[in-house]
């Protein structure tokens, strides 16, 4: 248990946590939503630093990025919790124990150790995913900086609920991330997240003010957020608002967690979602958890041409020449691509 960032005092020994947009007041003794934040006797502390509860050498294409560093691997790392409650989460285990009362469970480590570990096995990166990193943001902090220090990139896999402050605190050290738009409507982030939807808007745009490459990961959940026309007020915001250039990943849903009653995303609504990407001017939509779909090549947005083919997570020969499709010249967007 470490003293936490990013917070201020308030009256009668109440903290105030301002890493995310629920902006906990939390009195002595009690702990924030995410259940890893607490006060103790008018501090806030971290109860989860360097408690890592999974850790993996990735492909950077399970983030997912598609434009970054394509066929690189990423030395990925969680600890437990979540500041959202998601009732569709697809890691709960991991996520939400904290949540219920549960303590965060992990194997101390400090980001030294984390960052040898990137560089013993060869990683390009480091990520900061499975769970929700703004809830581990100490940890994922030290590590980032001491990563750029041996020339490692850093990846942020996120809700997209955290606060402006938090942000504007990882900018020097951030490089890409994959923001979860989890649907278009305040009803459903209340009532299927206990969030709000107005904050990660804003946060997608300060994002792509900062810098930071970024992608964005709709899970389509039948019956919820997958109607048409959610799906072409989610496409115009992000091809108007943040660009044509941001990629979009649709990804299928299978029943989980709290909801079991769903089916399985059909490949016709995630073919309708992709074709309406299109339609609103995206340059690059891409279909997930479908193996085997051909919309998860990247096409070159001038001539067609397929530039990027995969399977699963495994990516083909690259026709990428100094960032440009080798058969028009056009440039591709992203980062190292080849």
């Amino acid at each position: 248990m470490v003293e936490a960032r990013l917070w201020k005092g308030l009256k009668d020994g109440k903290v105030q946590c301002r890493l995310c947009n629920h902006f906990c007041a939390i009195r002595p003794g009690e702990l924030g939503r995410c259940g890893v934040r607490k006060n103790v006797d008018g501090t806030l502390h971290a109860l989860n630093y360097g408690k890592i509860a999974a850790l993996n050498l990735d492909p950077v294409e399970k983030k997912p990025l598609y434009h970054f560093q394509p066929g690189s691997r990423t030395f990925s790392f969680a600890t437990m919790g979540c500041n959202l409650g998601c009732r569709f989460c697809q890691n709960a285990s991991l996520s939400q124990p904290p949540r219920t009362g549960r303590p965060p469970a992990g194997t101390d480590m400090t980001a030294e150790e984390l960052v040898a570990g990137a560089l013993e096995h060869g990683a390009a990166s480091i990520s900061y995913t499975y769970s929700e990193p703004t809830i581990f943001f100490e940890i994922m902090q030290d590590t980032a900086r001491l990563a750029v220090e041996h020339g490692l990139k850093n990846i942020m896999v996120s809700n997209g609920f955290m606060s402006s402050e938090c942000l504007e605190e990882l900018a020097p050290v951030m490089h890409a991330a994959n923001i979860d738009l989890k649907g278009f409507t305040e009803d459903f982030y209340k009532k299927q997240c206990d969030a709000r939807l107005a904050p990660v808007l804003d946060n997608l745009r300060h994002i792509r003010s900062l810098g930071w490459w970024l992608e964005v990961t709709t899970l389509l959940i039948p019956g919820l957020n997958d109607s048409r026309s959610e799906l072409e007020s989610m496409a115009r915001f992000l091809a108007e608002e943040l660009g044509p250039e941001v990629p979009w990943h649709l990804s299928r849903f299978h029943p989980d967690y709290k909801m079991q009653d769903r089916p399985p995303t059909s490949v016709d609504s995630l073919e309708m979602a992709h074709a309406i990407g299109r339609e609103a001017g995206l340059h690059y939509v891409y279909i997930g958890n479908v193996p085997g779909n051909d919309y998860a090549k990247t096409l070159c947005p001038g001539c067609g041409t397929v530039l990027m083919d995969r399977l699963g997570f495994s990516v083909g020969a690259s026709l990428i020449r100094d960032g440009k499709c080798t058969r028009c010249g056009r440039v591709i967007d992203g980062v190292d691509l080849g």
